[in-house]
C-alpha cells in the first residue's frame, strides 16, 4: 500500500474518532439533563461507536506496517480483527439499551424534561454522521479498509436510530404538549427502535468480518474476472489450476498454478508470469500474487480452470 493511502487511512480513522467524542459528550448531558432513555441510548450508541473508531485508528495504524519476520504476510488482518470486534460492540450495545428500555416500561419511568432539546440534539448529530460516514465509506473504498467500512456502517446506524429518536421525542413533546400520556411510551420505543437497528448491522458485520477471518474465498464476481484475465492471454500458456484467492485486511492474496509449452525458456516463463502478476494487481489493487510454473506432464488433464 502506498504511503498516501496509509496516510489517508489514517486521517479518516482520527476525523471518525474526534467526531464521535463530541457526539458521546453531548448525547450523555442532553441525556442525563431530559432524561430521556432514547438520548441515552443514543449516548450509549456513541460510546460504543467510539470504541469502535478507536479500534479502527489503532488496526490502519498496524496494518500499514509492512510485512515482517512474525507476520511475513503482511497485517492487513488486523482490520478484520478489528471489523469483528466493532461488530460484537455493536452488538452488545444493542442488547444493553432493550434492557434498559423494558426497564424503565416496567417500573413505569418514563416522565422526560424538554424533549424538544434531545430531538435538537439528535439532528445535529444525524448531520455530523453523514459527513463522516460519507467521508469513511469514500476512504474505504479507495484503500480497501474493511475497518474504515465498518466504522463507517457504524456511523450510518447512528443516522437511522438518531432519526427514530428524533420522531420519538418529538411525539413525547406532542404529548406533553396536549396531555397524551401514551405517548411517553415513543422514547422507550424508539430506544428498542435504535437497538434493532444495531442487531440487524451487526450480523452482517459479523458475517462479512468472519469470512475475512476465516480465510473464505474472495466473492465470485472477483474470482470470475480473474479467470476472464487468465483467458485472455490463453495464447501464451497451456492451462491454469489450483486458483486461490482470499482477503487479509484491505489485501488480496492470490496464487495458481500455470501450466506453460514444454519449448518455453524460463527468462519467457518468468517473464510471463511478470506480466499477469501485473494485470491481476491491476485488476485487484493491493493484490499479492504467487505464480507456480508447471510442464504439460505435471498439469492436471483439465485445461483451465480454478480447482
Amino acid at each position: 500500500m502506498v504511503t498516501s493511502e496509509k496516510k489517508l487511512k489514517q486521517r479518516a480513522a482520527s476525523l471518525s474518532v474526534a467526531s464521535n467524542t463530541s457526539l458521546v459528550c453531548l448525547k450523555l448531558v442532553v441525556g442525563i439533563f431530559t432524561r430521556s432513555l432514547s438520548v441515552l441510548a443514543e449516548a450509549a450508541h456513541s460510546v460504543n461507536d467510539l470504541a469502535a473508531a478507536l479500534i479502527t485508528w489503532s488496526a490502519v495504524r498496524k496494518s500499514a506496517q509492512p510485512a515482517d519476520e512474525s507476520h511475513p504476510f503482511g497485517h492487513g488482518k488486523f482490520e478484520s480483527v478489528a471489523s469483528f470486534v466493532e461488530a460484537l460492540l455493536i452488538l452488545a450495545a444493542g442488547a444493553s439499551i432493550v434492557y434498559a428500555a423494558v426497564g424503565r416500561v416496567i417500573k413505569g419511568a418514563l416522565e422526560l424534561d424538554k424533549p424538544l432539546l434531545g430531538a435538537s440534539v439528535m439532528a445535529a448529530s444525524i448531520l455530523v454522521n453523514i459527513i463522516v460516514s460519507r467521508r469513511l465509506f469514500s476512504v474505504a473504498r479507495k484503500t480497501g479498509s474493511p475497518a474504515l467500512e465498518t466504522d463507517a456502517w457504524h456511523l450510518s446506524s447512528d443516522v437511522y436510530s438518531s432519526l427514530a429518536v428524533l420522531v420519538a421525542l418529538a411525539g413525547v413533546a406532542a404529548g406533553q404538549k396536549w396531555k397524551l400520556a401514551w405517548l411517553r411510551l415513543l422514547d422507550p420505543a424508539g430506544a428498542v427502535g435504535v437497538a434493532a437497528l444495531l442487531f440487524i448491522i451487526s450480523a452482517r458485520l459479523l458475517r462479512g468480518a468472519f469470512r475475512h477471518l476465516t480465510d473464505a474465498s474472495l466473492p465470485q464476481d472477483e474470482i470470475t474476472e480473474i479467470d476472464r484475465l487468465l483467458r485472455d492471454h490463453y495464447p501464451e500458456f497451456i492451462g491454469y489450476h489450483r486458483l486461490r484467492a482470499r482477503h487479509a485486511g484491505p489485501e488480496h492474496h492470490i496464487d495458481l498454478h500455470l501450466v506453460v509449452p514444454p519449448n518455453l525458456s524460463v527468462q519467457e516463463a518468468h517473464a510471463l508470469c511478470d506480466h499477469l502478476e501485473t494485470d491481476i494487481r491491476d485488476l485487484l489493487p493491493r493484490a499479492h500474487v504467487l505464480i507456480h510454473v508447471e510442464p504439460p506432464a505435471e498439469a492436471p488433464s483439465a485445461g483451465t480452470g480454478a480447482a
